[in-house]
């Protein structure tokens, strides 16, 4: 039972960690936007596009933004007797995308 439960809560984790983050905005036109974030080693671009086909439905959407740059998060860690210093690379990735009206 156990064992169960410890697996439904890492896939749920990973099925977490896949999708794009969604706020609500306002476009520079005034229509309503959507700023999605696909950032993180475990999201790409897919995520980002999918979240929009999905907000947008078959009206489909119009990218007014995108963004994607290379980021460099540091770590440091020791105990008393040793120090460690690392940095891992990730993906900085969002857009802003803007429904279309039939």
């Amino acid at each position: 039972m156990r064992s169960s439960i410890v697996g439904i809560s890492v896939a749920a984790a990973l099925w977490v960690a896949g999708c794009a983050t969604v706020h609500e905005t306002t476009g520079s036109d005034g229509r309503e936007a959507y700023a999605l974030n696909c950032s993180g080693s475990m999201r790409g671009w897919h995520n980002c596009y999918s979240a929009a086909d999905s907000l947008c439905g078959k009206a489909g959407y119009d990218v007014l933004d995108r963004s994607d740059r290379d980021v460099k998060l540091a770590s440091a860690g020791g105990n008393a007797h040793s120090f460690d210093a690392s940095a891992m690379k990730t993906n900085d990735r969002s857009m802003l995308v803007v429904c279309r009206v039939w």
